[in-house]
């Protein structure tokens, strides 16, 4: 891997990650470092976020100096502008938003309308108001950029037993869909957007319900690093091939 993967990966460029102190979005923050950006970690957990920027400073890839942490609640607007601000104040750019942070949970398709609430304003207005937040500033740039939003295979397959998810990531399916289709065709915009697919993933999600990492599991850094391979290669979709989901 070397600065050829993406224009917008290179040394010094800045990255936002959503739901990065851990699982997929912290692999994909501690790929990053080995590539010189410059990170910033959105999460709801301080102490998780305080953890995860310990970690990246650890591993040698990244100074404390260039990473940025952010309590944020991606499912309130406000919270979300906040985050951006607070970057651009403190790095003056935006290059790569990585729109990550999810919750899931089982629910009823006419049942459990408090998850059914909690699953979508996490999941699908948290990437809206990631796009919303950062998008104008990042076209106004006028560099090159890149836009990754966080799907499911369940925004495919739609397994019975959790609607709310599925919606939810069908929903960032077709709002990414719709982000990439406008940007190809806005002037002067040099912004990529791709949808990352994981499929069986054993993140701190799945530790809640599995004690051990399942055979047929991938671990967040085969995501991260699968994600770097299909970026190099032009991928709008990034399908995880773990066939571990229908």
């Amino acid at each position: 891997m070397n600065d050829a993967i993406h224009p917008a990966l290179i040394r010094n460029n800045v990255a936002v990650i959503t739901g990065g102190a851990d699982g997929i979005g912290l692999a994909i923050a501690m790929k990053l470092a080995t590539l010189g950006l410059k990170l910033v970690l959105a999460d709801i957990s301080a102490e998780k976020l305080e953890t995860a920027a310990s970690e990246l400073t650890s591993a040698g890839g990244v100074a404390a100096a260039d990473v940025m942490t952010r309590v944020t609640d991606v499912a309130d607007l406000a919270s979300v502008e906040a985050l951006r601000d607070e970057t651009l104040s403190r790095f003056g750019q935006v290059d790569v938003l990585i729109n990550n942070a999810g919750t899931s949970g089982r629910n009823g398709a006419f049942s459990d309308y408090a998850v059914w609430q909690r699953i979508i304003n996490t999941n699908l207005w948290g990437m809206i108001n990631g796009v919303h937040s950062f998008l104008p500033v990042m076209v106004a740039q006028q560099r090159p950029g890149l836009v990754i939003n966080t799907g499911s295979k369940q925004g495919i397959t739609a397994p019975p037993g959790n609607p709310a998810y599925n919606v939810s990531k069908g929903g960032i399916k077709m709002v990414t869909e719709a982000l990439a289709h406008e940007l190809r065709n806005t002037p002067d915009a040099d912004i990529s957007v791709h949808l990352l697919i994981p499929g069986f993933t054993y993140t701190g999600m799945m530790k809640q319900v599995m004690a051990e990492k399942p055979a047929d599991a991938w671990w967040p850094e085969q995501v991260a690093d699968f994600m770097l391979e299909s970026l190099q290669r032009g991928d709008f979709y990034i399908l995880c091939p773990d066939n571990a989901v229908p």
